[in-house]
C-alpha cells in the first residue's frame, strides 16, 4: 500500500503493523467510506460485532470533529486516519486533521455543569467511552484511539 505524503503518527510500539492508511479532503460526504474501510480492517482482526460497533461509532465521530471543527468543511484542508495493530490484535487508530488544533482540556464535559445544556461536545466524551484508551497530541490536531481485542 502506498505512503501518503503527510508523516505518520507515532504509535508508540515499534511492533505495530500498519493496517490502513489514508486522507480526504474535508467533506463529511468522505467520512463513510473511511469508516468501511476500517470496519473491514476490525473484521479481520476478529473483533466481536459489539466492539466492531463501537470502533465504527468512535471513528465516525472522530472524523466527523476533524471535518467540522479541526477543517471547518474547508474541502482545501485535509484529514488522515490510520490504522495498526498489535501482534494480540489490538487496534490503533490515529485521525489528523488539518486544522489549528484545540485544547481538549478545555471542552466542557457534558454530563455536568454548563455541558449538560449545551447544543454539542458530547462526541469527545462519547469517543472515551466507546474506546479503551483515547489522547490527543499535536496541540488537538490528532486523535489516538486504541481498542483493545479481548473477547
Amino acid at each position: 500500500m502506498p505512503g501518503l505524503n503527510v508523516a505518520p503518527p507515532d504509535f508508540g510500539n515499534d511492533r505495530m503493523v500498519m493496517r490502513l492508511e489514508t486522507g480526504f479532503a474535508a467533506d463529511v460526504e468522505e467520512i463513510a467510506p473511511v469508516v468501511e474501510r476500517v470496519m473491514a480492517v476490525a473484521g479481520t482482526l476478529s473483533f466481536p460485532e459489539e466492539k466492531q460497533a463501537e470502533i465504527g461509532l468512535a471513528l465516525q465521530e472522530a472524523l466527523a470533529n476533524a471535518v467540522i471543527h479541526g477543517c471547518k468543511r474547508d474541502r482545501s484542508k485535509m484529514v488522515y486516519c490510520w490504522v495498526a495493530s498489535d501482534p494480540l490484535g489490538n487496534l490503533v487508530i490515529v485521525v489528523r486533521d488539518s486544522g489549528p488544533g484545540f485544547d481538549p482540556a478545555a471542552v466542557p464535559k457534558p454530563n455536568i455543569g454548563e455541558g449538560l445544556y449545551a447544543d454539542h461536545g458530547r462526541g469527545i466524551f462519547m469517543i472515551g467511552r466507546l474506546m479503551d484508551d483515547v489522547r490527543f497530541a499535536r496541540e488537538g490536531t490528532e486523535l489516538h484511539m486504541r481498542k483493545d481485542n479481548r473477547h
